[in-house]
């Protein structure tokens, strides 16, 4: 799972510590304990890299839906929808408090608006804290009103908002998800509250309520995607890295925590070294079907500078019904800084779902 670092870092360390992680999902809610947690290298007090991985001590809940993160570069002047468990409020009045009622699921719309280290450019010493240059995705909190729209204010970046639908980060949603195209795009870090001469955007000016006029800020997920990619390439258990040592066949299992490796290697030579390379890729059913006897993936797979080999892990739904072996395809198609060869546009391999529940009678 991915995370802001603040979030773990100080309570529960890099073992796990106590922690668990809790689901909602639409067939019920589930606790599952922490194995252990990663965080950023580089993560400070300033709101920088602040990121974290975090293992389960067991899979997560087939019910809980899986996101691909975002790859692309292309963050800023998008809108959003973001998620979180912070303390409910308006924009009017700020967050509430006084509340003290069980956390509420909420969500949100928003745009990015700016990288904050622009904006540190240009207010200098008025912001108290150093953005990491293109590592973080920054959005103010519009009302419709140009007093209240302080990234047009500070940057020119003019926009006024979703109308009801304008969201802005609160207390306790440190570390949610912000979606683009469905996959996550930035992870909660921080609000901020800022003036400058006679530019006072805040709404109320009362520093740090997340109301109208005030910003908050996302880690940029696709700039992190290499420590992302390679944190979680070092953790992946039997993953084979030889064609000889890839399995063909995986037992299905009872309890949907096995995988099926796909492992793509590339045999030619980069241009330049520190060339990335990537293709696309997307599962598809034969006998077996996504959803029923395993959890279909699709996503972009890069390769590093250095790298030659990864594989794509795909997740094996086990149960304890008598069935017969079952089988599923990964296509690897768009290859980016190499080809497949001559003709060809995609590359097909097949894994088997091997069953373990018992005796099948097939009719005559």
């Amino acid at each position: 799972m991915l995370t802001a670092a603040h979030v773990v870092a100080h309570a529960f360390g890099t073992q796990g510590g106590g922690a668990s992680v809790h689901f909602e999902t639409a067939s019920g809610s589930q606790t599952v304990a922490v194995d252990r947690v990663l965080l950023h290298p580089g993560y400070d007090s300033n709101g920088n890299n602040d990121l974290a991985l975090v293992w389960l001590a067991e899979a997560a809940p087939l019910a809980a839906e899986r996101y691909d993160i975002y790859r692309d570069d292309d963050e800023l002047l998008q809108g959003f929808v973001f998620a979180g468990y912070g303390v409910p409020g308006t924009g009017r009045n700020g967050m509430d408090e006084s509340y003290d009622g069980d956390p509420v699921r909420q969500w949100g719309i928003n745009r990015f608006d700016a990288d904050p280290a622009i904006l540190k450019q240009s207010l200098g010493p008025v912001m108290g804290w150093q953005p990491l240059m293109g590592s973080q995705l920054l959005a103010d909190f519009d009302n419709g009103l140009q007093s209240q729209d302080a990234l047009g204010r500070f940057l020119g970046i003019h926009e006024r908002g979703y109308a009801e639908d304008e969201g802005n980060l609160t207390s306790g949603d440190s570390g949610g998800p912000a979606f683009l195209a469905g996959k996550v795009a930035g992870v909660a870090s921080y609000g901020a509250s800022l003036s400058a001469g006679a530019i006072a955007p805040d709404y109320d000016q009362v520093a740090n309520n997340a109301g109208f006029g005030e910003m908050a800020a996302w880690q940029r997920v696709s700039f992190y995607q290499q420590w992302i990619d390679q944190s979680l390439r070092a953790q992946y258990q039997d993953a084979p890295d030889t064609a000889a040592s890839v399995v063909r066949h995986v037992t299905e299992g009872h309890d949907g925590a096995s995988l099926a490796y796909f492992l793509l290697e590339f045999t030619g030579v980069r241009s330049d070294p520190q060339q990335w390379l990537s293709v696309d890729y997307c599962s598809r059913d034969g006998s077996a079907v996504a959803g029923e006897d395993y959890l279909a993936v699709s996503g972009r797979l890069v390769l590093y500078p250095g790298e030659n080999k990864a594989v794509i892990p795909v997740e094996i739904l086990g149960d304890a019904l008598p069935e017969a072996d079952e089988t599923f395809y990964l296509d690897v198609f768009n290859p980016v800084g190499g080809s497949f060869g001559a003709g060809v546009l995609t590359l097909s391999a097949m894994r088997t779902i091997v069953d373990d529940d018992g005796w099948l009678l097939a009719s005559s």
